[in-house]
């Protein structure tokens, strides 16, 4: 069968292809050997302004269109090229050569890839598709979907809901505040993501730039690779590698995505249950149908869907995070693969996060249910009432609401009212006591 939506063996590029099909800027072949063209296109400019050969003006305007026009024609031509070299940076090298040659300018062709191995290009095109990626897809989105997170809890600051600790009726909190933890969570986060560098290797074979110090050993290879891969990449360049990059960043990165995710996981299961407990209605679509047997139901699919992709997701992350980082001495392949499939946990990240804000966006709020377990939950006020007795040293206040409380499910605004009124206290005391009520018993109220 032809590749197509429907045959696709995997679902980021059949069933969810619409979702990400942007993604494909950053990692499916077409971009990776774009960005290979891209560093190639960058050093040869890099020697040239350092004065290592002249470059004419329209070899330069060639190349540099050639660079901004990537096509997948050139890129098929460069896998055209790779079925004969049965090696994919070399025929990147080759391209770019062939091309000189076709404008005039084959005299400068070897100053293509000069002095480079190929994980000189792969170590700096990877990282910066990379953060090109980061920097213009994901974070956007985590960003957004933060966004509506705040929104909604700004929206809901003031309504009073029945906490749950181990599941059971706990003291009260706000629904907004609680929707607030994952915003401050998220935010956290993206800053520490924001503070790891995208490092790059760049220094010949074994990384001491031994082939560029042999043929101009007066020059200080070093600073130049710095300048290059710093200045014109922006890139972070590692000042001591073997033949590749450690991808100690490249993992940090992972890790601190896969805690986002968790992050999200999170909010999706604590949603999910809100919604079994009836706190959220879900907006219906008319023609949907929640269940192929049961007609009434609205199911919590998009937390559902979400929560499947994270953990997707995350446990790719976590094999890179454990791989990248080693390998056999100066350098084994086992990197090679793994990176190809970096776009597949960012790719099943941005599905979660895209069905995440979908169901955040159909949430309907039934303020009546949150306030009817409020007011069926009179018991959580016990922590309220002996902690002013504590106050005014009442003797022994924890145990008499223990007593009075503790496994007994009938519990209303009654039992407690006669409680206090049994209790030896002014009755300006009982009065404050009787102000209490589980929907008003909610703490500090907190700026956001």
């Amino acid at each position: 069968m032809e590749l197509t939506h429907l045959t696709a063996i995997s679902p980021i590029d059949g069933r969810y292809r619409k979702q990400v099909s942007h993604l494909d800027d950053f990692f499916s072949e077409y971009a990776l050997i774009k960005y290979r063209v891209l560093v190639e296109i960058e050093y040869f400019f890099f020697l040239a302004d350092h004065k290592f050969f002249k470059l004419p003006q329209k070899v330069r305007t060639h190349l540099k269109k050639m660079m901004d026009d990537f096509s997948i024609d050139d890129a098929q031509q460069i896998k055209q090229i790779e079925a004969i070299t049965n090696h994919d940076v070399k025929a990147v090298e080759y391209f770019l050569k062939e091309s000189l040659d076709k404008t005039g300018a084959g005299q400068l062709k070897e100053w293509i890839h000069f002095g480079l191995t190929s994980q000189d290009i792969n170590n700096t095109a990877v990282p910066l598709s990379w953060k090109h990626c980061m920097e213009h897809e994901y974070l956007p989105a985590i960003i957004n979907l933060r966004n509506k997170l705040h929104q909604l809890a700004v929206q809901w600051k003031n309504v009073p809901m029945l906490a749950h600790t181990h599941g059971q009726p706990a003291s009260p909190t706000r629904l907004g505040k609680e929707l607030m933890v994952f915003v401050e969570r998220i935010n956290n986060q993206v800053e520490q993501f924001s503070g790891i560098p995208y490092a790059a290797k760049f220094g010949g074979a074994t990384g001491n730039f031994n082939a560029h110090h042999i043929a101009f050993p007066k020059k200080d290879w070093v600073g130049l690779g710095n300048q290059f891969v710093e200045n014109t990449l922006g890139l972070q360049r590692m000042q001591f590698s073997t033949q590749i990059e450690h991808y100690d960043s490249l993992a940090a990165h992972c890790d601190a995505i896969k805690r986002i995710n968790n992050i999200l996981i999170d909010c999706c299961r604590d949603v999910w249950t809100y919604i079994s407990m009836d706190y959220f209605k879900q907006k219906t679509k008319k023609g949907e149908v929640g269940s192929s047997a049961m007609p009434h139901k609205v199911n919590p699919i998009d937390f559902e869907n979400a929560e499947g992709n994270l953990g997707v997701a995350n446990a790719l992350l976590e094999h890179f995070a454990a791989k990248l980082p080693i390998s056999r001495l100066q350098r084994d392949l086992t990197d090679s693969t793994v990176l190809r499939n970096l776009g597949v946990p960012v790719a099943h990240t941005v599905i979660a996060v895209k069905s995440l804000q979908k169901g955040l966006e159909k949430l309907v709020l039934h303020e009546a249910r949150i306030r009817e377990h409020l007011e069926n939950n009179w018991a959580v006020v016990a922590e309220a009432i002996q902690t002013i007795l504590r106050r005014e040293n009442y003797p022994n206040p924890y145990e008499a609401l223990k007593d009075l409380t503790r496994g007994n499910h009938a519990i209303d605004k009654k039992t407690i009212h006669g409680f206090i009124d049994k209790l030896k206290l002014s009755n300006s005391i009982k009065k404050e006591l009787k102000a209490i009520t589980p929907a008003n018993y909610t703490g500090v109220n907190m700026d956001y």
